[in-house]
Formats: structure tokens, sequence, C-alpha cells
């Protein structure tokens, strides 16, 4: 891939999803477009950039980002927050709430939103409550997965057994094994399809927690800020956001407090 038209996808790819490509990111985005190129026949990128441009359907530029997005997570990550979730819900049940609004934003192949369903389940057990949990990736692929909610053995691993065994339907043996989502955690789940780069967005408040990890990474500033905004209007006064260990929101976070890493809660 030429320079020139490299330039012109990371421009691309910004304008469409607010992910930013530096300089030596070429060979990633080379190799990506090339599992397009491949399904349409396509043999220069050239080429494929202008089939993407002229694709009045907006498919292909879908497709595309589908190829470019970095999917990785597993059951559990970064378990510290899980534990946040539940000593606040402990809490707030005794307050008596009883109605809560969970956002996994960039869920991935659908772990983050699943390990909550896990959470809350324990947490409310014998409780009657009104639980919601929203999924949004911007990779239709990797939403199709999650919606399965089939995992390999290896994928299982990082769950606790017990949770495991209550959760999920495992089919066959060793690392040959899969498991099923129950219709226990699916229920509390809705997926959607939401691009974090366009504000604002079509949900409305107020929510209890939003997750947002490992996510912002792929931002620059401007896409950073307009998303914590829409954080701050979306969640409750008190409400919570968790972003990835590795993110710095230094000078972002107006209207948040820190008050544990990684975890901010709305003021």
């Amino acid at each position: 891939m030429n320079r020139e038209t490299f330039n012109r996808f990371v421009a691309l790819i910004y304008e469409k999803s607010g992910i930013t490509l530096n300089d030596n990111k070429e060979a990633l985005v080379s190799s990506r477009i090339a599992k397009r190129m491949r399904k349409l026949g396509i043999a220069n990128h050239r080429d494929y950039l202008r089939y993407v441009l002229d694709d009045t359907s907006g498919e292909e530029i879908v497709n595309m980002l589908d190829v470019i997005s970095t999917n990785v997570t597993h059951f559990f990550r970064e378990s510290q927050h899980f534990d946040f979730v539940q000593e606040k819900m402990d809490l707030w049940l005794r307050n008596g709430d009883r109605r809560f609004t969970f956002w996994s934003a960039g869920c991935s192949s659908g772990e983050e939103p699943y390990t909550m369903a896990m959470v809350l389940r324990e947490v409310t057990k014998g409780s009657n409550v009104d639980l919601r949990i929203l999924a949004t990736d911007i990779s239709t692929r990797i939403l199709a997965r999650s919606k399965d909610g089939v995992y390999d053995a290896k994928k299982a691993e990082s769950i606790p057994r017990p949770l495991r065994d209550r959760y999920f339907d495992r089919e066959g043996s060793g690392e040959a094994a899969v498991y099923s989502v129950k219709e226990t955690l699916r229920s509390l789940v809705t997926f959607k399809r939401l691009n974090l780069s366009v504000v604002p967005f079509p949900m409305k408040g107020p929510m209890d927690f939003i997750f947002c990890r490992n996510v912002m990474i792929y931002f620059d500033n401007r896409v950073r800020v307009n998303l914590l905004g829409e954080f701050h209007r979306l969640l409750k006064p008190g409400g919570y956001l968790c972003v990835g260990h590795a993110e710095s929101l230094t000078g972002m976070l107006g209207g948040f407090k820190a008050i544990r890493p990684s975890v901010y809660v709305k003021t």
C-alpha cells in the first residue's frame, strides 16, 4: 500500500469511527483490509478504497470497520471493577433501589456484559429487581458472536467453576468443549451497534454504571472529550464510570471525580 492510499484510509477510518491510526500502523491496516479485498476479489488497495467510497449503501464502510476493529477481552477482566459493582449493588439494594441500568460500551465478543450479568444475578438473588444491560460495539461481526453467546473451553477458563456451571450449558468435553450462555443471562443483555465517535447517542439515562474499558486508547482527545460528555449526561448523579487501567483521562474529566484507580463517580 502506498503512503497516499494509506493516509486516505486513515482519514476515512477516523471520520467514520473516531479510531486514530499512527504512521506505524500501515502493516496492520494493510493486513486487515486484505481480508475484505480477498473476499471481494480486489487485488489493489487503491481499487478497494474506491470501492468503499463508491458504495452508496454504506455497507462496505461497516465491513471495513469490522476488520479494522480490535477485539481483545476475557471474562472477569480487571476483576476489581466487578468487585466494586457488587459492593455498590449491595448498598443500593439495602437502600431500597430496585431498577438498575448498566452499559458495556465497546463490548467486543460479549465477555464483559455477560460477566456483568453473572455478578448482578448473584448479588440480586431473592430480590425483585429490574435489571438491564446495554452492550454496544461498532463491529457487526463481533456483535453477532456476542449474541450467539458460545465460547470455547479456553475462553471459559476464567469463569469461576460454580458460575460456569450455573449460567452456561456445556457441550462436549475437554478442550473440545463449548459453553453456551443460558437464558437467565441472555435475558438481561441487549446488544446494539453503536459508533462511539458520533454524538449525541440515541439512549436515555439515567444509568448506574458505564464500562468503557480499553476503548478510548484508540481515540484522540477530541473524541474522548465528546464521549465523556455523553457518559456524564447518561449517568445518574452518583453513577459510576469504569475505564481501563492503562487509560489516562487527565484533564478531560469535568463532572467526574476519581474514587479509586480507573473508577470515576459523576458529581
